[in-house]
């Protein structure tokens, strides 16, 4: 999130300010990550749990190691290497394995009418 404070009127620069105020307040009375994890982990432990138990996978690093909220990538399965099965007439060195976007190549010749089955490798 970035604010721009040389679009904001002096009223609304001393709202920021407040809200600002009142954050920083609230951040400096919390007690420091680091130490919240020990205690945490520690009463896991003294109860026969791990954190990873009770949290998930990820409860046990840190969280300037973590991606934030929102942005993790479901893991993909990988289709593996596949052999082209098409071939460009003009350019024998051109092919096409049938996945992904249409190469321009054969999009040019099929927009003038030909067929993709044409192109096929034998």
């Amino acid at each position: 999130m970035s604010i721009d404070i040389n679009t904001l009127s002096a009223k609304e620069l001393e709202s920021l300010i407040s809200k600002a105020k009142k954050r920083k307040t609230t951040l400096s009375k919390r007690k420091p990550i680091g130490q919240v994890r020990k205690k945490l982990a520690q009463q896991a432990k003294n109860e026969g749990y791990t954190l990873e138990e009770l949290f998930g996978a990820g409860a046990g690093t840190s969280s300037a190691t973590r991606a934030p909220r929102g942005t993790a990538k479901k893991a993909r399965k990988s289709l593996g290497k596949v052999p082209p099965k098409y071939r460009n007439p003009a350019n024998p060195e051109e092919t096409w394995t049938g996945r992904g976007k249409q190469p321009r190549w054969l999009a040019a010749y099929t927009s003038e009418g030909r067929n993709v089955d044409e192109f096929l490798i034998k």
